[in-house]
């Protein structure tokens, strides 16, 4: 090794808690390793998909310099990064998911015939470098192998170079431009087929997960924090057979599950009370399912229970039926609040009629107990597309390839004084994954029971083993 080489690695930084590293580390650590032959793979499943999708976006911006950054670690604590994930849009058009480089950039650059494409990222380092034995974030020694440009070119059919390379300029477009940013999500609200191919895969494995909370509700109930045992076995199923969860895993038992967003999931889990479970799986392309059961801990609704279970499902059930091309989105949510209104009416909890509470300027009396919206749409981001215009969103026409979700629900919380006793602390969701095809709505997730009585057989099918 030259003195040169020897230092450059001297400049490896010391830290207060590092020691120094020392001459006979620096003589010997770039020698002794064996070759690293690379063949190039061939290109993956998603890259001509990824490719359309670049056309469309360069048939948007004629002429115009697009950069799409896939961001950067975020910082959790002191020298300790979340996990890297790239932003949506970067993954959408590039086809690179788990496995995208951080600080990696998409750039669209003029051509005489729409734009020349280019994926910058930081390529491994060699390791006569001190990066490769210093740097904990990206260096091969602590993080493992890193690709390489003309494997990433090969496997995502993209022309590629080194980050620096790259370089800005003051008229880039970019995502912190609102049209090219509304464009780029309006663009996932139609999915391709490789996209439904993952988000029915997403759905499987989020399936699975729930049969795995099913085997675990008697765990739970002995334990002191149970909704986070329900979390746990969710986890660990996201973990093995995706990336991980698409968001924070809602695990809320008795009067939690009227929080419509509960993810301290530290409360106990007892016999008598439902458990609201909002949960689903990122696959490893990054799409996410998104389902919601209410279940019995003790396997069994009581009369109260099923009553408003079995309200929220027949809302769940309008919406779905609502649900067909050419039908404006928030039709959906109408169908559902149609039946949310006529039976929190007569239950006598409404001071007003069912109607006179679904009129759009004076009304929403309903709303007390179903505040959120009844859909979202749903892909690489578990509330997706969420840029797009009104008029394309909650405004716009089903059409076929949208994937969204029906989730209406009921909540009473514990202190409120404007239901029966027995009411209060029942929370119920139903929410399912819909696919909109020609012929009409698909339910991706109803393979997982929906039913009160389909639960209740779930239930007592996972307490046998």
């Amino acid at each position: 090794m030259s003195t040169a080489e020897n230092e450059t690695i001297e400049e490896a930084p010391v830290t207060n808690r590092k020691q120094p590293f020392p001459r006979g580390f620096l003589d010997t650590i770039s020698t002794g390793w064996a070759e690293r032959p690379e063949s190039l793979p061939a290109a993956r499943p998603q890259a001509a998909y990824a490719a359309a999708r670049r056309d469309a976006v360069s048939a948007a911006f004629p002429g115009k310099r697009l950069v799409i950054e896939a961001g950067s670690f975020k910082q959790r604590s002191n020298d300790t990064d979340y996990p890297f994930r790239a932003h949506s849009a970067f993954a959408h058009l590039t086809g690179w998911a788990i496995d995208s480089e951080p600080d990696s950039v998409l750039v669209f650059e003029p051509a005489e015939s729409g734009h020349d494409v280019t994926l910058y990222f930081r390529e491994r380092a060699d390791r006569t470098t001190t990066e490769f034995y210093a740097d904990a974030t990206i260096g091969e020694f602590w993080i493992g192998p890193r690709p390489s440009l003309a494997g990433v070119a090969a496997d995502l059919a993209v022309a590629t170079d080194h980050l620096e390379a790259f370089s800005a300029a003051d008229d880039d477009v970019t995502l912190a431009d609102d049209e090219l940013a509304r464009f780029v999500s309006e663009l996932r609200l139609i999915k391709d087929e490789y996209e439904i191919d993952e988000m029915r895969r997403a759905v499987e494995i989020t399936a699975r997960g729930f049969d795995d909370i099913i085997a675990a509700l008697p765990d739970a109930t002995r334990h002191a924090r149970g909704e986070r045992v329900v979390e746990g076995v969710f986890h660990r199923r996201a973990r093995e057979d995706g990336n991980g969860e698409g968001y924070d895993t809602i695990a809320a038992s008795g009067p939690h599950a009227c929080y419509l967003h509960w993810t301290r999931n530290d409360g106990t889990v007892l016999p008598g009370d439902l458990i609201l479970v909002d949960a689903g799986v990122e696959a490893d392309s990054l799409y996410t399912a998104d389902v919601t059961r209410t279940l019995p801990v003790n396997g069994t609704f009581s009369d109260v229970q099923r009553r408003v279970y079995e309200t929220v499902l027949e809302a769940a059930d309008a919406a779905f039926a609502a649900a067909r091309p050419g039908v404006r989105f928030r039709e959906v949510h109408e169908a559902a609040m149609a039946v949310i209104a006529k039976r929190t009416a007569e239950w006598g909890l409404l001071p007003v009629t069912a109607e006179e509470a679904l009129d759009a300027d004076a009304g929403g009396q309903h709303r007390r107990y179903m505040v959120h919206g009844t859909s979202h749409h749903l892909g690489i981001d578990v509330h997706d597309c969420a840029q797009a215009r009104r008029e394309m969103y909650y405004d716009g026409v089903l059409e076929a390839g949208m994937v969204f979700t029906i989730e209406p629900g009921l909540y009473f919380q514990i202190d409120d004084l404007t239901v029966p006793e027995e009411f209060r602390g029942i929370g119920v969701r139903i929410e399912d994954d819909i696919l909109m095809t020609a012929d009409g709505p698909v339910n991706l997730s109803a393979d997982i029971p929906r039913t009160a009585d389909e639960i209740e057989a779930w239930i007592a099918r996972g307490s046998q083993g």
